[in-house]
């Protein structure tokens, strides 16, 4: 039995349990920072496979990492789990999850036989949109003598090489003045007003930046009665650019959108946040051909490069990490057109056949690719060379 077929038995043997890992932590969503349960869940079924596990690494109470074989070639592998606000696994962040430790069980069959050392890190908060989980790891060390990294996120279709750009999240205070809002309106300092007066630039804005930038935002607290003026206002906003570079640029111009609505009403302005924003990923494309070449012996399907492809953008601190490691991050579909992510209609499909399906695909997938990946002798010896 060759490696591929040895790491598709031992995924076999895994497949109940994944599975139930994927639905359980879709049943019970927990937000970034907070996903206890989903990061214990995932440290037993690697520690009871025999990987060495720690969790709490880097300060960070609902990260680990996991570790199994010997091999030279160190290979990461990325396990998400966080869920949105309202919508719950509207990202599919439980499949993430249940794929990460299914490739890594099947690699962990055969890693000293092909030389891998296989390494799973548990990636807390990738939806907070600064200072996430994965760019506080790499501050703090967790990916020193990771080779190459990779995983593979759901969506409606599969990608090999998403578009993901570069974004940064912040709070926008408002401070102004109360005042009874009827018989003395002149002694208070609208806040609320300096929200509006910032979405209006916002909007206009709009006009005048690039067809791929986007700003998007909610109000998060726009005042406490209709009788009081405003005095305390709050809102969250993105900015989305192809680079770090351009997104640089949008920020500029989108503060001093909100410093307009300071001026306009009297308000003092704080923003608080965007200090860490997410990079734009770069797809390592020797690692991504192969995994294309394998999704393609699973039987995935992948759309015309002219079609959807090109309207699809989105952000992850993946990118972050394909800064500093080689790295993949292709799209796995689940059959779930009309709903797309972040609608509470692809959290029922994040659970559906099709997504089960997913979870098989998408682990066997990575497996066979990192295998690949220590039999390629030029790009195992260039991913070595970099420590």
């Amino acid at each position: 039995m060759n490696s591929k077929q040895a790491a598709r038995e031992r995924l076999s043997q895994a497949r109940a349990p994944l599975l139930a890992l994927s639905h359980r932590i879709h049943a019970h969503p927990e937000l970034g920072f907070e996903e206890e349960q989903a990061c214990g869940w995932l440290a037993t079924m690697l520690d009871e496979a025999g990987f060495a596990v720690q969790t709490g690494i880097c300060e960070l109470p609902t990260a680990f990492i996991a570790r199994a074989g010997g091999g030279p070639l160190n290979i990461g592998i990325m396990a998400e789990y966080d869920s949105l606000p309202g919508v719950g696994h509207a990202c599919g962040h439980n499949l993430i999850a249940a794929m990460a430790a299914g490739a890594a069980l099947a690699l962990a069959k055969v890693a000293d036989d092909v030389g891998l050392t296989v390494t799973v890190i548990g990636t807390p908060a990738e939806e907070v949109g600064n200072a996430s989980g994965k760019i506080l790891l790499l501050e703090r060390g967790a990916y020193a003598g990771i080779h190459a990294a990779m995983m593979v996120h759901p969506a409606p279709m599969d990608f090999v090489q998403p578009r993901i750009i570069a974004a940064s999240m912040f709070d926008v205070h408002y401070t102004g003045k109360e005042a009874h809002a009827s018989a003395f309106p002149e002694l208070g300092i609208n806040a609320a007003d300096a929200i509006t007066v910032a979405q209006t630039a916002i909007g206009l804005l709009r006009q005048h930046i690039r067809s791929g930038d986007r700003v998007h935002g909610i109000c998060t607290h726009g005042g406490d009665a209709a009788n009081i003026v405003p005095a305390h206002t709050s809102a969250r906003y993105m900015v989305r650019s192809d680079t770090l570079d351009e997104l640089e640029e949008l920020r500029v111009k989108v503060r001093r959108c909100f410093e307009a609505g300071a001026l306009a009403t009297g308000s003092k302005l704080e923003i608080r946040g965007g200090d860490k924003p997410y990079t734009e990923m770069l797809h390592d494309a020797d690692i991504a051909a192969l995994y294309r070449r394998n999704a393609d012996a699973l039987g995935r399907k992948f759309p015309d490069a002219n079609s959807a492809v090109g309207r699809f953008s989105a952000s992850t601190d993946m990118g972050n990490v394909s800064k500093a490691i080689p790295s993949i991050h292709p799209m796995i579909g689940i059959d779930c057109l009309p709903a797309v992510n972040h609608q509470p209609e692809f959290t029922v499909h994040c659970v559906s056949a099709a997504a089960d399906q997913a979870v098989w695909d998408g682990a066997l997938g990575m497996a066979w690719t990192a295998i690949d990946m220590a039999a390629d002798k030029t790009l195992s010896t260039r991913l070595l060379a970099r420590n």
